[in-house]
């Protein structure tokens, strides 16, 4: 097997975000379920965002943030996602790649236009995000380049896509590619109601395809029908060859190689927001596994990259990451 070039390369939703502070009330009026992400069609996006206060643009989508932060831990890193050849589209490719991630994906000339979401952020810190995918819903086969599949040690799929059909043609091409070239494939669930829609296909992702599962509580409960953490983690055991769990402020736990590992949440400072902890979880974690790093040391790794993201607005990192290498050994 070559060595890799790229140590993770990531498909997903390829949106902006638009960040504005709420409260309860707001949500409530409007019929939104706190914490959660709903799709929305071009009307709702654009009533919504005449209803929200000030707001910031910036760019997210969730495996776009986590290849972000495996950037400013210093780790080479890939991603495919569609965009439009508008302000949007050119907001998402200038800022993923200043962040120092490879991003070749060819922008629609036609169409819808680029995705975004309305991230509606309460006192508490939760986030409740109101999506409308435009252009994103138009990643097919065709977009992902097999030679940049090949050559990253790991290949990570946003399990936000799987809703859409052309997408999964695309991720199945993309696990395809990657084990024929002895690479690893990691999965997130994304979202609970992603589970509920699909759980029999991410079961069988789970069980037969997948070698390194994120999900978080209300996911890994919903994926197993379970109520309880501890019967959602007994089922997970063995069902893939590393399952990555993150529990908000009580960490996390790692279960693989006969493991298991429980990670304490990093404490750093505030939370402010807490959009993009799930995904810089999975970009310390997967850096230290494409790094050689044991479970454990991926796992703090992990916190202390979520720990930094939650300390302010927005989804992706606001320094280098690379002094957190250091911590997690210890």
């Amino acid at each position: 097997m070559a060595s890799a070039t790229l140590d993770v390369v990531g498909i997903g939703n390829a949106i902006v975000d638009i960040l504005a502070h709420t409260d309860d009330g707001f949500l409530l009026r409007e019929g939104l379920q706190k914490g959660s992400m709903t799709l929305i069609d071009a009307e709702r996006s654009n009533a919504l965002y005449e209803k929200i206060g000030p707001a910031v643009e910036c760019s997210g989508g969730s495996a776009a943030n986590t290849l972000a932060g495996i950037a400013a831990l210093g780790g080479r890193a890939g991603y495919i996602g569609k965009v439009a050849d508008d302000e949007f589209g050119r907001l998402f490719r200038h800022d993923i790649r200043a962040a120092g991630v490879a991003f070749e994906t060819p922008a629609a000339l036609d169409g819808a236009p680029t995705a975004r979401s309305l991230v509606l952020v309460t006192p508490d810190a939760q986030r409740t995000m109101n999506t409308y995918l435009g252009i994103s819903v138009e990643l097919g086969p065709e977009d992902v380049e097999p030679g940049v599949i090949a050559e990253a040690s790991i290949t990570y799929l946003e399990g936000y896509l799987w809703d859409l059909p052309r997408a999964k043609e695309a991720f199945r091409q993309a696990l395809a590619i990657a084990h024929r070239n002895g690479r690893r494939v990691a999965l997130t669930l994304s979202d609970a109601f992603c589970v509920e829609r699909s759980r029999e296909e991410f079961l069988d992702l789970v069980e037969r395809h997948v070698d390194i599962l994120f999900a978080n509580e209300a996911e890994i409960a919903s994926l197993y029908q379970v109520t309880g953490f501890d019967e959602a983690l007994q089922k997970v055991r063995g069902h893939c060859e590393i399952a990555a769990l993150t529990r908000s402020e009580k960490g996390a736990v790692i279960v693989g190689n006969d493991e298991i590992h429980i990670v304490d949440a990093a404490n750093i400072g505030p939370v402010v927001d807490t959009t993009g902890a799930g995904d810089l979880f999975a970009s310390g974690f997967l850096y230290g596994l494409s790094h050689g790093f044991d479970l454990a040391r991926s796992g703090r790794l992990g916190a202390l990259a979520a720990a930094e993201v939650i300390g302010h607005l927005g989804a992706r990192p606001e320094v280098p990451l690379a002094p957190f290498i250091e911590q997690s050994a210890l």
